[in-house]
């Protein structure tokens, strides 16, 4: 069950909510909004005491039961679209988010230089792989924490945001220091460990779709997020693996409105992975807007025919930008702004 607490509760009476939970066999779980809390009860509400009876308390807005595994993800625990705020960048709700960079930190220059151009071109977050998870023990790997210091002098000089993907239990710590959201890879989606690790850090989580996850799956891996204290969780759907081989992957965009439908948290889309083809990025951009996405993470490279990793993919400076003009009717007619 749900336990919506009243807004701008102190802290003391939300905790004697808390308490009561407990007392009658729920696990109570509370996420602490900037104005408002709610606590879910975990238990089987067939079996447990009905909690219908904390109505009576003065600081309970409302008691809600929720079927669904995922209740802290499920739009029924919150009915209206949440807004992830990146120290002052906000994610959802009428605002769409452009985040753009290279597949990997390859150096100083490369990152610089690709920084600037995003900017010019209105993208408000940076990406860039510090550690890279690559299928062959051969390939870039990325340059680790040296990466991590050029993403945060390229923050320093642009004023861009930093996203960047944590492999590892071992790297939260120090990468957490460096980025202001934290990327979990298609690999990691369901590394529960890794997943509890980033919620506790507090920072903004972008949750990629695992290769082959169902829709529920992803939901529920969101929710070991959530139910860790840590309500900044953003989807991105990045495309899956399918029969077909004409493309890498093939982007889910259907995927969007289920999770729209079923969840209140922003939803991203990444064309660059969803399909690994820098000519095809464009049209699933265009189709990202129309579906009702928060926003896009694409990769862009200053000279792609030389990336270090996945250049067939990477749009170049020209490429970005003229997207982006592209893409402003689109915006318009779906009442957004960048």
């Amino acid at each position: 069950m749900i336990v919506v607490i009243r807004p701008n509760t102190p802290r003391e009476k939300v905790d004697e909510v808390i308490q009561e939970v407990q007392r009658l066999g729920y696990d109570p779980r509370p996420i602490f909004g900037t104005q408002q809390t709610i606590v879910a009860a975990i238990g089987d509400e067939r079996t447990h005491h009905t909690l219908e009876s904390l109505n009576a308390l003065p600081q309970v807005e409302k008691v809600m039961p929720v079927q669904k595994r995922y209740k802290l993800a499920s739009r029924e625990s919150h009915p209206g679209n949440s807004i992830v705020n990146v120290d002052g960048v906000e994610i959802g709700g009428e605002k769409f988010c452009v985040m753009a960079g290279p597949c990997s930190v390859e150096s100083e220059e490369q990152l610089l230089t690709t920084a600037r151009a995003v900017k010019a071109a209105g993208a408000t977050i940076l990406r860039g792989g510090a550690y890279k998870p690559r299928t062959s023990p051969y390939e870039f790997q990325g340059l680790g924490k040296e990466g991590l210091r050029l993403l945060d002098l390229a923050r320093q000089e642009t004023g861009l945001k930093i996203i960047t993907e944590v492999l590892s239990e071992n790297h939260v710590e120090h990468v957490a220091q460096c980025a202001d959201i934290l990327q979990i890879g298609a690999r990691n989606s369901q590394n529960f460990q890794l997943l509890i690790e980033c919620a506790r850090t507090g920072k903004p989580i972008l949750l990629k779709r695992g290769l082959s996850q169902r829709i529920e799956e992803w939901l529920l891996a969101a929710e070991y997020i959530l139910a860790h204290g840590n309500p900044n969780v953003m989807f991105c759907e990045r495309g899956i693996r399918t029969f077909e081989t004409y493309t890498r992957n093939t982007l889910d965009l259907g995927a969007v409105a289920i999770i729209k439908r079923e969840s209140h948290l922003p939803v991203i889309i990444d064309p660059s992975q969803g399909c690994g083809r820098a000519d095809l990025v464009r049209a699933l951009c265009g189709g990202a807007v129309a579906m009702g996405a928060d926003g896009l993470i694409i990769e862009v490279h200053p000279h792609p025919a030389e990336a270090l990793s996945d250049g067939q993919q990477q749009l170049d400076f020209g490429g970005f930008s003229g997207l982006m003009n592209d893409l402003q009717p689109l915006l318009t007619a779906m009442k957004r702004t960048v």
